[in-house]
């Protein structure tokens, strides 16, 4: 099968080679747990169950979770210049589906598939299958830059949409996270799964059961890129439109590359963010304390939990 999933369409057949997100054409899973440091309406009381998916089809130069994302841990390769990961489960469509039941059972309030995107194609089945047996929302965490075709295939299946919405400027996209068009993509994904999903509703404790809510991480030196992006959420999709405009970025990586990003997001440029926020009067939105840029809030994907 050439996959096409993503922006990047490599037209690749991942069962003979790797493309740009280095996955195989199987599952590979670095951890599945519940996880309480997720938005409020997510995580709720009892946890989130997420299931985190090894590789991605980004490069970002300062992902935290680039343990699993590009250095291989989690990594089944199919060729024979890249090492067999001890920490890898590589998992059946079969097992996948009995990890989110297992999750729901240990009282997760919904499961959150984080990083799904370049596996597309091959979660649609299991979603199909998981519609008829879980009674909590799907999740679907990813970093934003996808087709609009692709996530129309998911209409029914997925609950609540957790997108990143990470650069306006291509200049920086390029730059960060080797991503070619990245607001052009990500804004027409994005305004796919609003379409989806409409206005958000929660249940009587304040958990999303339906909706959408856009993650933004304000980088230091960019908050300009952050403002732009700010006034587009506003003026195309809404000032009901859920923002997480988070503070947590700090620097991890290859971030040093980056020139200017090497330290943390300063207190005032995050409020100079947050400003404009409130001045442009979303009524929905969540912030986060400076204390939040720790690696102590990163997953400790440790091969254990799956």
């Amino acid at each position: 099968m050439e996959c096409r999933a993503c922006p990047f369409e490599c037209g690749v057949d991942r069962s003979q080679k790797l493309g740009v997100c280095r996955a195989s054409e199987q599952f590979e899973i670095s951890l599945a747990r519940l996880h309480l440091w997720e938005e409020p309406p997510i995580s709720g009381t009892r946890g989130s169950g997420t299931v985190f998916f090894s590789h991605c089809n980004l490069r970002c130069r300062f992902c935290q979770n680039y343990e699993i994302s590009q250095v291989g841990l989690g990594t089944r390769s199919v060729t024979s210049d890249v090492s067999v990961m001890s920490r890898v489960h590589e998992v059946t469509p079969e097992r996948l589906l009995a990890i989110m039941l297992e999750l729901e059972q240990q009282g997760a309030h919904n499961v959150n598939l984080v990083s799904p995107t370049h596996y597309s194609d091959q979660l649609l089945p299991v979603l199909e299958r998981a519609r008829a047996k879980l009674q909590v929302p799907i999740v679907w965490n990813s970093n934003g830059y996808e087709k609009a075709e692709t996530l129309a295939r998911l209409e029914g299946l997925v609950q609540v949409y957790l997108p990143d919405l990470k650069y306006h400027s291509d200049e920086l996209a390029r730059a960060c996270s080797s991503a070619p068009d990245y607001f052009r993509f990500a804004s027409s994904a994005i305004t796919e799964m609003k379409r989806q999903v409409g206005r958000n509703r929660y249940d009587e404790h304040g958990i999303i059961e339906k909706g959408l809510i856009i993650r933004h991480l304000v980088l230091p030196g960019h908050a300009d890129d952050s403002k732009r992006l700010l006034t587009w959420i506003h003026d195309d999709l809404g000032p009901r439109t859920s923002v997480s405009l988070m503070a947590q970025y700090y620097p991890v990586h290859r971030a040093a590359d980056l020139p200017g990003m090497d330290r943390r997001l300063s207190v005032e440029e995050y409020d100079d963010v947050r400003r404009l926020f409130e001045e442009l009067g979303f009524e929905e939105g969540f912030a986060q304390e400076p204390s939040s840029a720790s690696r102590e809030y990163t997953p400790d994907f440790n091969g254990r939990g799956v």
